[in-house]
């Protein structure tokens, strides 16, 4: 009995509707236990495949990076903002009298109109130490952020725009 690679496609799809989340989920229980056993593998499998799986009914449509290499480089780019930025927050934290600290809020306006667009902006900004991600404007177009330490609010803003919106609308239009 032979079945054709669309019937295939369809059950992978089927039982396996989100494979880099199921990934991360398995990685992430790894790093968890921290511990490489195989039982704890299986189960991070097990677990990986069956909350995507049960959970798949709720998840909008899959968003389509258009550009996979700028993805990566947005990845990496990450990587190091967050580690610089904890050396930041470490030495402000460390040196800095809390009263000479220049926190605010500030108001950042979106070009973005994608709602998965909008949430990775809103975590990357969070992701990085110093800075929080606190509230969406009801018309989706303005994010307000909490910076523990910044010389101006268009500094925020241009860094934030500039740094990591552009990047995210050619990688998520």
């Amino acid at each position: 009995m032979t079945t054709d690679l669309s019937d295939q496609r369809t059950l992978l799809q089927r039982y396996l509707p989100h494979p880099l989340l199921t990934i991360a989920l398995v990685l992430l229980w790894v790093a968890l236990l921290n511990s490489f056993t195989i039982g704890g593998w299986l189960l991070g499998i097990i677990l990986g495949m069956l909350i995507p799986y049960f959970t798949g009914q709720f998840w909008p449509e899959r968003p389509v990076i258009h550009r996979p290499l700028l993805a990566f480089s947005f990845i990496l780019l990450l990587f190091y903002d967050v580690f610089v930025a904890n050396l930041q927050v470490a030495y402000l934290i460390t040196f800095r009298r809390s009263s000479d600290l220049k926190n605010r809020w500030v108001t950042v306006p979106l070009d973005l109109i994608s709602p998965e667009g909008i949430t990775v902006l809103a975590g990357t900004i969070t992701l990085t130490p110093g800075t929080v991600s606190s509230d969406l404007s009801a018309d989706g177009r303005a994010l307000l952020v909490h910076c523990l330490d910044a010389r101006s609010d268009q500094d925020v803003v241009d860094r934030i725009k500039n740094r990591y919106e552009a990047r995210i609308k050619a990688m998520l239009p």
